[in-house]
């Protein structure tokens, strides 16, 4: 198993525990997360841990990948592994935030229902024989997503002092962005979702 790998393993451990600091019942084994007010706003010290280990997960995402790519260690192992973790990372993430009241629940609706429309295409274009790459609309799509997640972790501060909304500007950025990314995939990859048939002379 290579470093890669071992980063993408760890990157869904990682997630495992932000899900289990966001819904477990602490208070009924006795443990209360401490609460601060920071310019009038409680800030739950539950969602700063959980945070700060969502953005060493997220900076794993980049890490591994750099790494497989600069030591040819890309293998098909852990391409799916990595995409997996992604999808357990966000998306998980998203449907907690909003079942809690966090963010809108049409972030999490669509951005697990764009990829499932995109990983369905990869698959079909697998099938094939062909490889569908990542394009430039997806990748700021997950940028812009990681990033909304963060700041709302964070309770948008500082920005929340200042009633500017940074962390639903970015995630419902990232939700158009995650509209127009399915679009253009299947664009790019429609022959090949839906083959022409030759003629026949």
């Amino acid at each position: 198993m290579n470093l890669p790998t071992k980063l993408t393993i760890l990157r869904i451990i990682l997630t495992l525990f932000v899900i289990m600091i966001l819904t477990f019942p602490f208070y009924a084994i006795g443990i209360q997360f401490p609460k601060y007010l920071v310019a009038g706003i409680a800030v739950k010290s539950q969602y700063i841990i959980a945070g700060i280990i969502f953005i060493i997960a997220s900076v794993t995402d980049f890490i591994d990948g750099y790494l497989a790519r600069k030591n040819n260690e890309v293998t098909d192992t852990g391409k799916m592994l990595d995409a997996i973790a992604d999808k357990i990372l966000v998306d998980s993430v998203l449907i907690i935030l909003a079942s809690q009241g966090f963010i809108s629940v049409i972030v999490p609706v669509v951005i697990v229902l764009r990829d499932i429309f995109v990983d369905a295409i990869k698959m079909e274009a697998a099938s094939k024989g062909k490889v569908v790459a990542a394009i430039k609309s997806g990748k700021i799509k997950t940028a812009t997503l990681m990033i909304g997640t963060v700041f709302t972790f964070f309770y948008n501060l500082p920005f929340e002092i200042m009633n500017i909304r940074v962390a639903d500007f970015f995630l419902y950025f990232a939700t158009i962005m995650a509209i127009l990314s399915a679009i253009e995939y299947f664009q790019l990859n429609k022959n090949i979702i839906f083959p022409k048939e030759e003629l026949i002379e």
